[in-house]
């Protein structure tokens, strides 16, 4: 089937068209001891993320004067992958944890919180590949079920090139195969990008196009985390008005 670039559509190994991401499940409020929480899977790819705070940020000298510290740690369990994961932090937890962050923190009203911490933990518990974005969608779902004031849940996915074909959320060995690989994180109500990497080497006309993609499908996370949160905070809400009533 001719694509509107006119080339065949490809037919990838798990069934998907190029366009298709992986099944989704989302669930918030999967940890009842951390202020907020959530899992976010993408296929086999599964993160759990957990926050705390709004707290005071010790030691004091680490205190932001106009809005609070959002800190970030992202880390792939040892039993993720198909061979064992170290445990500790490595250059490349380090540098995901940087851009998780940094993906973050412009949904997110830091001023609202002066000198205070905002702690958010991301740990894949299993990995075929987006584990980034896998992380991004389940801390965004995180803070919202925490209750920290956002102006908009954060999503995420990767889009690669395989084949002179775009190909959205790439999974597997897909990420071996494509000519770059760009993970891509929207504010769908504003369209801001809050993260864009690229692994490889593309035209800017390539870049437009997977970004366009990118949104199209940050569309389908966006209405799939806003309904985790409903479905977790609709009956408790519906309980306390007829407890009232």
């Amino acid at each position: 089937m001719p694509t509107k670039e006119g080339s065949m559509m490809m037919t990838r190994a798990d069934g998907r068209k190029n366009e298709d991401i992986r099944p989704i499940t989302v669930r918030a409020g999967v940890l009842h001891r951390a202020n907020g929480s959530a899992l976010f899977s993408l296929g086999r790819t599964t993160a759990i993320a957990a926050v705390y705070g709004p707290r005071p940020l010790h030691p004091k000298h680490l205190q932001i004067p106009n809005k609070a510290l959002l800190q970030t740690v992202y880390s792939m369990t040892p039993f993720s992958t198909t061979e064992r994961v170290r445990p500790g932090p490595s250059r490349r937890s380090q540098e995901i944890t940087k851009v998780v962050r940094e993906a973050l923190e412009p949904a997110v009203y830091v001023e609202e919180f002066p000198k205070a911490t905002i702690d958010v933990y991301m740990d894949i518990l299993q990995a075929d590949a987006g584990t980034r974005t896998a992380a991004i969608n389940a801390a965004s779902v995180a803070l919202a079920d925490a209750g920290i004031p956002m102006r908009d849940l954060v999503c995420a996915v990767a889009v690669g090139k395989i084949d002179g074909q775009y190909t959205v959320d790439l999974a597997g060995k897909e990420e071996e195969l494509t000519e770059c690989d760009l993970p891509v994180a929207i504010m769908p109500r504003t369209g801001k990008v809050t993260l864009l990497q690229m692994d490889g080497d593309i035209t800017t006309e390539d870049v437009v196009k997977i970004i366009k993609l990118a949104r199209q499908a940050c569309g389908k996370i966006y209405e799939m985390q806003k309904q985790a949160l409903r479905d977790r905070w609709l009956p408790e809400a519906k309980a306390m008005e007829e407890a009232k009533g």
